[in-house]
């Protein structure tokens, strides 16, 4: 195992094999770098497919021709997630690096002079953390030991940061604001749980009380919550996306921050404060359906100044004890114009009403809401779209996006209203969890990239569609190729049209 990261590190180290083998002996032989090599090869031949080769049939200069080729195209955001990946391919060593792809095509470098520093000294990096991951080992005694095998070099640790700053700079920007929680969804037994509806017409789920009903299974989720899963949403779609929250010091917030991490989401902003728990919920599911059951802890919602201004604040579900936090973000916003407000009023939103929050309605740029929230916040009539939508507009957004369930959805700017259909669902729901979270994001994250609004309107319906075939707000959640594919494969029908409303 350690023969194949030494050839595509190029490492000359001669104690490289018995450090990675002390290395290993540190974990209790558990097979770090035999997964570690596992990730490598299926993240080199993903993206090697992806790009239309034949993994078994390739030659090192063609996958280097269409590495380079795939910058600034549909295939770009893939290398996002390969930045540690090398492989040896004909006996070359190519990079699936982002910069080193970037670097080579910009200076038109051949071949025989191809850059792959960058994808080597995040491998040395990926290795070392790795092996500190670990539960067996020792932070200094890792670090010592891959110091004598050469994986520690001057200048790697500043390139790790140089990096971060690099690819993330080439992106647009989106800060994601609002309440995070870990979901436990209960997929209830349709033979022990049923629906009944009160005198009052209201439905109502009911179990056998006193009894022990079995449950069918249950599905975990971490980091979830209109704005975590809007931040998910932002980061596969392919801009760079941030994430202000709140968590508890326990296993869940650590589960959820190690999650946000593999979904390359800056999680600087999050708040772990101690001795407090993770917002934790239960979600029955009954059918396509759900009850949550909740209860949120008591942080202290401290606005945090990030340390570059956002090209976008994505604004969310967010507890009521947070009103100072919103007065800040106004005087944030006020000392950084060029910043865009996307807003998805939570629950607490519509308690505190109109009034309340008018300075955050007139800061906005855009707002997402369904037909219902659009009643409840402008008391306009349910049946005038148009005249809801200029409710909206009067309150200060320039763009406003309505929700209408089964009869699609519409935007309104310019004075055009727009209406685009849902998109067909291939099955039966599995799962409305995070649908509308799915919807409204994916049109921020389209505008944030440059797409127009018709654009926009076309991707948010295909996420939303994908999110309802999984379980949980986030599985099904796309990358924007994957999304591209959809939409290139939708009906005739399926396109955003001028309506009079």
């Amino acid at each position: 195992m350690s023969r194949f990261l030494q050839e595509i590190l190029k490492s000359e180290e001669p104690m490289f094999s018995i450090g990675m083998h002390k290395l290993e002996q540190t974990t209790g032989y558990a097979g770090v770098d035999t997964r570690l090599i596992a990730d490598i090869t299926h993240k080199a031949h993903e993206v090697m497919r992806a790009l239309g080769l034949d993994p078994a049939a390739s030659t090192g200069r063609e996958v280097y021709q269409a590495l380079n080729a795939s910058v600034d195209g549909a295939h770009e955001n893939e290398l996002l997630t390969t930045d540690f990946v090398l492989l040896a391919v004909s006996g070359e060593v190519v990079s699936f690096n982002l910069i080193d792809v970037v670097e080579n095509k910009h200076h038109e470098l051949p071949f025989e002079k191809r850059i792959i520093s960058h994808g080597q000294r995040s491998l040395r990096g990926e290795i070392i953390q790795r092996y500190i991951e670990h539960a067996r080992t020792d932070e200094s005694a890792t670090r010592e030991i891959a110091a004598t095998a050469g994986l520690v070099v001057e200048g790697d640790a500043a390139y790790q940061e140089a990096k971060a700053k690099l690819v993330r700079g080439s992106l647009p920007t989106i800060l994601a604001i609002g309440d995070i929680f870990t979901d436990a969804f209960i997929a209830l037994d349709e033979k022990e749980a049923r629906i009944d509806t009160d005198e009052n017409g209201n439905k109502r789920l009911s179990l056998p009380f006193g009894s022990k009903p079995p449950y069918d299974h249950v599905d975990v989720v971490q980091a979830v919550g209109p704005s975590p899963n809007a931040a998910v949403s932002f980061s596969r779609l392919g801009a760079a996306s941030s994430l202000m929250a709140f968590l508890g010091d326990d296993q869940a917030g650590k589960d959820s921050l190690k999650y946000l991490a593999d979904e390359h989401i800056d999680s600087t902003l999050v708040s772990t404060q101690a001795g407090l728990k993770s917002n934790y919920y239960y979600v029955l599911r009954y059918g396509a359906d759900r009850t949550i059951l909740v209860h949120d802890e008591d942080y202290e919602y401290k606005w945090q100044v990030p340390a570059t201004a956002p090209d976008w604040i994505y604004l969310s579900l967010i507890s009521p004890e947070s009103w100072q936090l919103h007065l800040d973000m106004l005087a944030y916003l006020e000392q950084n114009p060029k910043t865009k407000l996307a807003f998805q009023p939570g629950t607490f939103h519509f308690k505190w009403g109109v009034e309340k929050l008018k300075e955050v309605y007139k800061r906005s740029y855009i707002i997402v809401v369904n037909r219902e929230e659009a009643v409840d916040i402008t008391g306009r009539s349910y049946d005038s779209l148009k005249d809801l939508a200029a409710g909206l507009h009067e309150l200060g957004p320039e763009v406003v996006v309505i929700t209408d369930g089964p009869a699609g959805s519409y935007a309104s700017y310019d004075g055009k209203l727009l209406m685009i259909p849902n998109y067909p669902d291939p099955a039966p729901p599995l799962d409305r969890t995070g649908a509308g979270d799915a919807f409204a994001s994916t049109i921020v994250a389209a505008l944030a990239l440059g797409e127009t609004l018709e654009t926009a309107l076309q991707w948010a319906p295909i996420n939303s569609m994908s999110v309802v075939q999984k379980i949980g707000a986030q599985a099904g959640l796309l990358h924007k190729d994957e999304l591209l594919k959809y939409l290139a494969e939708a009906p005739e029908n399926y396109k955003a049209t001028e309506i009079e409303g």
